[in-house]
């Protein structure tokens, strides 16, 4: 999967920065609020697609005495990072400009320039888009996409996903608010599609924080996996009674589960080794992604887990 969130980024960044250019060109020709907030957009979504990349490399280094668990988190903060950049440069430098724009209207010359570059670049993030969307529609099963998007645990994918949502939908409302200031011949239209733009940056923004913010903090697995680790340690005859489950990301694909059974009673020391190292390799064969188990023999009065 680490692989498949790669090709997703590099397709994003690729599209990105040669739309980031055009965009620039377009802004300063044509002298549109609405492009310039578009430019800003592209631009920053390249860089963001950057850092993530960057984040990545950084979560696959070992672990060592310091990180005992490895330094898998770090693609969190980074993704953290980018929601930030996201709000504040996008969104406000976005919303700044068409304040300014709305004080100072001014018409747009050459409109038929911008369509053409806001037409082209509809084409390429498009395709972006549709690289991402496949690679998310892989892990979503059968779930409604907000739901699927909340339990994602790759912020690499999800991110690029929504970066290349709101850049499409921001692409649609600098054409319709570009155009609608022409026809109308109403300058303030432009500065108008650009605060638009920077509130939709920003509404994307505040979902990133808040997603990047929970798997920061420590993000249990999926329900179905708690409930499926609880269905392997039912069918072992040498557990009496399971006191807790708990799971928590580590990384994207790399999950800690502690775990608190009560073990039968006559069961020797070394039955009991054996059980702990075949509820051990039937959890990590039925869920790969669990790379770390640590199993406590509680008795049910005493459990703290």
């Amino acid at each position: 999967m680490a692989g498949n969130s790669k090709l997703v980024i590099y397709a994003a960044m690729l599209g990105n920065g040669l739309i980031a250019v055009t965009k620039f060109a377009a802004a300063t020709y044509t002298g549109s609020s609405a492009m310039l907030s578009e430019a800003i957009h592209s631009l920053v979504d390249t860089g963001n697609q950057g850092l993530l990349l960057y984040g990545m490399k950084r979560a696959t280094r070992p672990a060592d005495a310091m990180h005992p668990y490895g330094y898998g988190r770090e693609i969190y903060f980074w993704a953290f990072i980018v929601a930030i950049l996201i709000f504040s440069v996008g969104g406000g430098i976005s919303i700044y400009e068409g304040v300014h724009k709305l004080d100072h209207p001014e018409p747009i010359s050459s409109p038929m320039v911008n369509y053409i570059v806001l037409g082209l670049a509809i084409l390429f993030e498009s395709g972006s888009t549709y690289v991402a969307y496949r690679e998310f529609k892989k892990s979503k099963g059968d779930r409604r996409y907000v739901e699927a998007l909340r339990a994602s645990k790759d912020p690499a994918l999800y991110t690029v996903l929504l970066e290349d949502f709101a850049a499409l939908l921001g692409l649609v409302i600098a054409l319709i608010g570009i155009a609608l200031a022409q026809v109308l011949d109403m300058p303030m239209l432009d500065g108008a599609t650009s605060i638009t733009i920077g509130v939709v940056l920003i509404a994307t923004a505040l979902f990133l924080c808040f997603e990047s913010k929970a798997l920061l903090i420590g993000e249990s697995a999926g329900e179905e996996m708690v409930k499926g680790i609880g269905a392997i340690i039912s069918r072992m005859p040498e557990i009496t009674e399971t006191h807790a489950v708990l799971t928590q990301h580590l990384a994207p694909h790399e999950i800690l589960a502690n775990i608190s059974v009560d073990f039968r009673d006559d069961l020797t020391a070394a039955a009991i080794e054996r059980t702990v190292g075949s509820l051990r390799q039937q959890i990590q064969q039925a869920f790969p992604d669990v790379t770390r188990v640590f199993i406590e023999a509680t008795a049910k009065t005493s459990h703290h887990l």
